[in-house]
């Protein structure tokens, strides 16, 4: 088979024949006798578009005999066929490769970091550099050289060179394979092996814009956006800041300074609620305190509320027990019902038959803990969730 995207990787429209027609992980596949059609290898994805009108799945080379396997939604037979390769698919995968090449050399250059990984996703593109760390310096500086490289609009040239040619070109990362070697020339900035789709010129791959850097076991991986990719990314960037602009009454390049004053405000809020809630708990315990009942050595305190968090109640019961001698038996009615049961430090009694004859009164459910046990069932009327209540404060009584 002639593999036409090795020599053009423009050609999107073009006309082939089908050798043979077979399957592929249950589906119809097509062999052709030469395609433009690119099949996932080297970290690049495969070609997406039309074949004989029929749309094609996924690009893979066959194992056996290096064939490239056309995975097709409909069956195809043997003959003249034409071929529409999804352009915009292909276009951004060229980018991307390309902006790899530029990019991997330019660490090389400025860091001394090998790449040792590539893969090219649907949102962003990763590159794994062998080394143990990368400071925001270098990342920035690698950044910046690639796009220098960029701007200067230098000749990316795809071949196979011969044996003794191939001796004489200073590759940035020795092959690891055997046999004829196709290599990509990035003006004379970088010369690797390579077998995948690429721009004519390095202005053809568009901004390059690192995102994020990332320490892995094995090096550190920097993902990063070539291209319509990286003009999609600032579009979208761009409009949330001018939305948080309208949203904040400030200028774009002030949306930071006024988040951090917004910041500000909210940690100071919060604070001030967090007082304010302590104080109206403080109050709500000592007044539920003024009503509790003596049995034997303790005092119980027996409460039922509506739509209360759980979160709160435990907070209450805490509180009500940080006197000594006190158990607090809680409960609140809502999607699920809560019960909470406390006791204060220096009170013995296990709470834990207390609460699961609570909630087996109130139709099953679980619960436990310690000097806090608490549980839920589901939801009740407030009166039955008091008659519960009432009834484990009987049999604390009783205990």
């Amino acid at each position: 088979m002639n593999r036409r995207y090795y020599t053009d990787s423009y050609t999107s429209v073009f006309t082939a024949r089908v050798v043979e027609a077979t399957t592929l992980e249950g589906r119809p596949a097509a062999v052709l006798d030469e395609t433009f059609f690119y099949p996932t290898s080297g970290g690049q994805p495969h070609d997406t578009g039309l074949l004989g009108g029929m749309p094609v799945l996924e690009v893979r080379i066959r194992e056996s005999d290096g064939a490239v396997l056309h995975r097709l939604e409909g069956t195809l037979s043997e003959g003249p066929v034409q071929g529409i390769i999804d352009w915009s698919r292909r276009l951004d995968h060229m980018q991307q490769h390309t902006g790899q090449h530029i990019l991997s050399a330019a660490f090389a250059k400025v860091a001394e970091a090998p790449t040792i990984g590539f893969h090219l996703g649907e949102e962003y593109v990763s590159i794994d550099l062998g080394v143990r760390e990368l400071d925001e310096i270098r990342a920035t500086e690698a950044e910046e050289l690639a796009n220098a490289v960029v701007r200067t609009d230098l000749q990316v040239r795809t071949w196979f060179p011969s044996p003794d040619e191939l001796a004489r070109i200073p590759l940035r990362k020795a092959p690891d394979v055997e046999g004829d070697l196709r290599v990509v020339a990035i003006g004379e900035f970088d010369y690797s092996a390579c077998g995948g789709t690429h721009v004519a010129r390095t202005g053809e791959v568009g901004p390059i814009k690192l995102l994020r850097t990332e320490r892995l076991s094995r090096g550190v991986r920097v993902s990063f956006l070539a291209g319509d990719r990286a003009r999609a990314d600032y579009a979208r960037k761009h409009a949330i800041v001018r939305s948080l602009a309208g949203s904040l009454t400030c200028a774009p390049e002030e949306v930071a300074d006024a988040v951090a004053r917004l910041e500000s405000t909210l940690q100071e809020s919060r604070r001030e609620t967090a007082f304010w809630r302590g104080a109206a708990l403080d109050s709500e315990a000592a007044e539920m305190m003024s009503r509790a009942e003596t049995s034997g050595a303790v005092r119980v305190v027996v409460a039922a509320f509506e739509e209360r968090a759980a979160d709160a109640l435990r907070e209450l019961a805490l509180k009500v027990t940080e006197r000594e001698g006190l158990i607090v038996l809680l409960g609140t009615t809502g999607a699920k019902t809560q019960l909470v049961f406390a006791r204060s430090e220096n009170v013995a009694r296990d709470l834990k038959p207390l609460l699961d004859a609570a909630l087996a009164e109130l139709g099953g459910g679980r619960g436990g803990g310690a000097r806090v046990v608490q549980g839920g069932a589901g939801p009740v009327a407030r009166a039955r969730l008091h008659a519960a209540l009432q009834s484990a404060r009987t049999l604390l009584g009783a205990g």
